[in-house]
């Protein structure tokens, strides 16, 4: 009996349970195993996920969308085809480590100009590197005190790099830049130490101790920032690399070498001229994160740490920062032309103006259009429960839930915090003082000055009654009682016989009626 025919099996991605991956502020970001970067049929075909759970999408050549391809991790594959594919689309690619790292980045192919190179190659011994390194870490500190006087509060720290920033204008070394930009470096992450980072009530008995501020910049397991012990340092890691591939694609998009720096050190491993560019834009990196952890909490379920205290970030979370990608490209690129405009200028005779590819400043001062803002809005963050984490609408504080729990909560601190102040010692004498002031009318009124006629039936019967149409305010004013005392009056109440005249009279009952 010949063999039955198998059935042939769709790939994971038909399976309607896959999520849709959809760009995001023209950002995508694969994370998990087996991930998949190919072309078929002319539509770039993107497949990721962990285990059960994966995701996929297929773009087509127009309307996609996508300006960056973000990979996070190494495991799965890309093809040369999917590669052309991105660099037709004018679109970029970009491979991080998990930890954060920038292990690839590809973009666009721009003619480079030699003498540009030229230039750059020799900006040490042409005086350009001074000037561009002075440059840039002076827009760095600048921001920096920005964000320590207006963000952190903190007018001592803020003046400090004030100082630093003087100082500049007298280093006739790189050597001594480096030193001042690290002397305000260690002011400015020493008044982060004690910023404390919230998590939802929920979260906290999951959370270690040394997540709940921010604690150094330095890691306690490298030395330097790499490997970040808690979250903030985390997020402070990843989006860096982000605006390092930023920093990269766009010195590359300007003809120039993203390896040959001015202020960093050439090393193998590293882009030196990406790590200059990024400089100025640091500290609006910082500034997002502080707005997020100041107004929002982080949620433990985006972290995990691993067996050396290495705290990393969930691949669900990354996804969220590299939406801000676009954010970064737009505060860098004006910085990139303008230190490719400072290598352009030690050319002795220039052809013409050096290009800015990344703004179009000259395309639209040429058109006599405004040029285009320094930065764009962020990406939305999700407004979470203080309590248990959940997503809810803006403008809330806790989920309905939370609420009710937390309104409970604070009537039952409150009501303490009343029991203690009437119980004060101030409180006591105000009590007693108030019932001696009371008690002696009380003590000195006379039952015989009170007229015959005026007797508790007479009271019950005539008074009573109308005074349940009068306000309390009016009675209060009358017999010069509190608001409260007088509305138990008006409900029914029968107070001291010595108040029956003033009330008899309030309410127009003759005095002289006898019973």
């Amino acid at each position: 009996m010949a063999a039955a025919e198998n059935v042939r099996q769709l790939p994971q991605y038909h399976n309607s349970s896959a999520e849709l991956i959809v760009p995001r502020h023209g950002v995508v970001t694969l994370f998990g195993y087996g991930i998949q970067i190919r072309v078929d049929g002319g539509h770039l075909v993107l497949h990721d996920g962990v285990g059960p759970d994966r995701r996929y999408a297929r773009l087509p050549r127009v309307g996609h969308g996508l300006k960056r391809l973000v990979v996070i991790g190494s495991d799965g594959m890309v093809s040369l085809a999917a590669l052309r594919w991105l660099a037709d689309q004018d679109a970029s690619f970009v491979m991080l480590e998990r930890n954060g790292k920038v292990l690839a980045v590809t973009g666009p192919v721009r003619p480079s100009d030699a003498k540009l190179r030229r230039s750059q190659s020799l900006s040490h011994s042409s005086g350009a590197a001074l000037r561009i390194a002075r440059e840039l870490i002076s827009q760095k500190l600048a921001a920096q005190e920005n964000v320590a006087r207006r963000k952190l509060l903190d007018s001592d720290t803020a003046d400090a790099i004030a100082r630093f920033t003087t100082e500049l204008s007298s280093a006739d070394s790189i050597t001594t830049i480096r030193l001042i930009e690290s002397q305000a470096a260690r002011v400015y992450w020493s008044a982060w130490s004690t910023l404390p980072i919230n998590f939802p009530k929920n979260d906290l008995k999951r959370v270690p101790e040394h997540w709940r501020n921010f604690g150094a910049r330095v890691s306690p397991l490298t030395g330097s920032p790499r490997l970040a012990a808690n979250p903030p340092n985390a997020i402070l890691n990843y989006l860096y690399a982000l605006l390092e591939s930023e920093s990269r694609l766009g010195a590359a998009s300007l003809g120039l070498d993203p390896g040959l720096g001015v202020l960093h050190v050439d090393t193998p491993a590293r882009d030196s001229l990406a790590c200059d560019l990024m400089e100025p834009i640091r500290p609006q990196v910082d500034a997002y994160l502080l707005d997020w952890i100041t107004r929002q909490p982080l949620r433990r379920e985006w972290f995990f740490e691993e067996s050396d205290g290495n705290c990393r970030l969930m691949g669900s979370f990354a996804v969220r920062l590299s939406e801000t990608a676009q954010l970064w490209r737009r505060a860098v690129a004006p910085v990139a032309e303008w230190v490719a405009g400072a290598f352009w200028s030690m050319i002795r005779r220039p052809d013409a103006p050096i290009a800015t590819r990344l703004t179009q400043n000259n395309k639209r001062e040429a058109k006599g259009a405004p040029p285009l803002p320094l930065s764009i809005r962020a990406p939305r963050r999700e407004n979470l429960c203080r309590g248990c984490g959940k997503t809810i609408r803006d403008g809330r504080a806790n989920c309905a839930l939370c609420a009710v729990d937390n309104a409970t909560t604070n009537m039952v601190a409150a009501a303490l915090i009343g029991r203690q102040t009437a119980h004060s010692p101030e409180a006591r004498a105000k009590q007693a003082n108030t019932q001696r002031r009371n008690a002696q009318p009380q003590h000195s009124w006379e039952p015989s000055s009170q007229p015959s006629w005026l007797t508790e039936k007479f009271y019950s019967e005539k008074v009573q009654p109308l005074l349940a149409a009068m306000s309390a305010s009016a009675i209060a004013r009358q017999i010069l009682v509190s608001r409260w005392y007088a509305g138990r009056i008006r409900e029914g109440y029968r107070p001291h016989p010595r108040h029956w005249a003033a009330l008899a009279e309030l309410v127009d009952v003759a005095l002289d009626l006898k019973v």
